[in-house]
């Protein structure tokens, strides 16, 4: 089990890397992100972070039960130590699991409204631009209207 977890965490610290640095991959997984985002994923990503969840809770419950029975006793088990070791091992590999899967949603999420801003604030210059662009044209093409209007008024 604790193969898995290892690889889990690995696998999202990964992700997470991919994400933070500008790279031909952080566009594939934030694609990836999305797709999982859509349809049933939102469910199935529920389901598994709450059956994670409770395997954590189930975790932490006998290492409290191993606690209580080395508190009971008085003296050390090796049998108890060896299993308290290993629960606390992965518990927190869980714990730490659950974390990073939290903050990979972050990243998406803030990375996608950063994209979604700079776009707008692309827009914005640009409506700025072509306004200021009118402004500067405008005034010519209003005199060059009226000269026009004066030549034809005179002749």
């Amino acid at each position: 089990m604790n193969q898995v977890l290892f690889t889990l965490v690995l696998a999202e610290m990964a992700l997470i890397l991919s994400l933070l640095f500008q790279t031909p991959v952080r566009k594939l997984v934030i694609v990836g992100l999305d797709r999982s985002k859509q349809g049933r994923g939102p469910l199935v990503a529920k389901s598994v972070g709450g059956t994670i969840l409770v395997f954590f809770s189930s975790t932490i419950y006998s290492v409290f039960s191993v606690q209580n029975r080395l508190t009971e006793t008085g003296f050390v088990n090796p049998t108890d130590e060896v299993l308290m070791a290993h629960r606390l091992l992965e518990a927190s590999l869980i714990g730490f699991s659950l974390f990073l899967a939290m903050v990979i949603d972050r990243l998406h999420y803030y990375i996608k409204e950063l994209h979604l801003l700079r776009k707008r604030v692309e827009e914005v210059k640009n409506l700025k631009k072509d306004q200021e662009h009118r402004e500067t044209t405008a005034p010519a093409e209003v005199k060059k209207a009226t000269q026009m209007i004066d030549k034809a008024a005179e002749s």
